[in-house]
């Protein structure tokens, strides 16, 4: 009889080792009961839970070939974790006089064995929605002492081996620059040709494009504000930009948004972060206008008095 083997794994817990020891048992099992192996099927790093799983397709896919009639599987959780999916695919495969075969898990081709079948499935079902509980409640509590919970970390931070955020003083002048240039009235694109020019890269180690820039400005953690989900914790973590430039960040981005020609213009404020009002020592913002006769006047604004709109400062 000739089978395939199909192997996976699926979490940072498990790696290529794992992928190993499923093929050595499945070929000793192959040996001992006289079957021919034609084809491996591996799938790393992917959940069970879905059959969204590229090799496992295509193992379903050539069963149409009837060139092999088992699959010989390590566990049948290796096969699936969801019930549906796992009798959605057998009855495929069998259709294609091809079943499925659990290495280390004997199970008689009797109604007795049907019942032993259907309580490991369920078994494997229970531990992956066990599972899945048991992270989401680490995460949660991760998220209430404001600890790192995975996924990229922002430009700006690092965490250090407590999992905790800390501001890296080599990236964090960077987010302050961007913010401060961004609010004083500079483009966006010329913000992203100076920063690329300089070799300097995102949180991805990529070059900056528009949408990682503007990912970058409405980071709220640059404020000290955790979230995870629902859990919000303002000061929870170290800030890097202080709130009146944050807010006046949001507010240009909210313009541009709205009116996104605005965003297009292409003019360069030689003095930005370099003038400060002589009254309350706030930034000078660049700000352009039009004039009845349609000549664009560009010039400097404080910053306390474009985000207060007052007309009497």
């Amino acid at each position: 009889m000739n089978a395939v083997i199909y192997a996976r794994y699926s979490s940072d817990n498990q790696r290529e080792e794992s992928i190993e020891g499923q093929l050595r048992e499945c070929k000793e099992y192959a040996d001992q009961n006289g079957i021919t192996v034609v084809r491996t099927y591996i799938d790393r790093a992917l959940s069970a839970k879905t059959d969204s799983r590229p090799q496992f397709q295509q193992m379903i896919h050539d069963s149409a070939t009837h060139t092999f009639e088992a699959v010989l599987v390590w566990k049948l959780d290796r096969f699936s974790r969801n019930r549906y999916d796992s009798a959605h695919y057998k009855r495929i495969l069998k259709n294609n006089r091809v079943h499925v075969v659990s290495v280390t898990e004997p199970i008689s081709n009797t109604p007795e064995g049907i019942m032993l079948e259907s309580l490991l499935e369920g078994m494997a079902e229970y531990y992956s929605a066990e599972l899945a509980e048991k992270v989401s409640r680490g995460h949660k509590e991760n998220a209430l002492k404001a600890k790192f919970n995975g996924g990229p970390v922002p430009l700006g931070y690092r965490i250090d081996s407590e999992h905790r955020y800390q501001i890296d003083p080599a990236t964090a002048p960077v987010v302050q620059e961007a913010f401060q240039r961004y609010a004083a009235g500079e483009s966006i694109r010329s913000i992203i040709e100076s920063l690329n020019a300089r070799g300097i890269r995102n949180s991805r180690g990529n070059p900056f494009t528009k949408n990682s820039f503007q990912t970058l400005l409405k980071n709220r953690r640059y404020l000290g504000e955790y979230r995870y989900k629902d859990t919000v914790i303002p000061d929870a973590i170290p800030a890097i930009i202080d709130p009146d430039c944050f807010d006046a960040v949001q507010r240009r981005c909210e313009i541009h948004r709205q009116a996104p020609a605005h965003n297009k213009a292409d003019v360069h404020y030689l003095l930005t972060t370099k003038l400060f009002c002589g009254k309350c020592g706030t930034m000078m913002a660049g700000e352009s206008g039009r004039s009845h006769t349609g000549t664009v006047h560009c010039y400097y604004k404080c910053g306390t008095r474009k985000r207060s709109g007052k007309t009497n400062y």
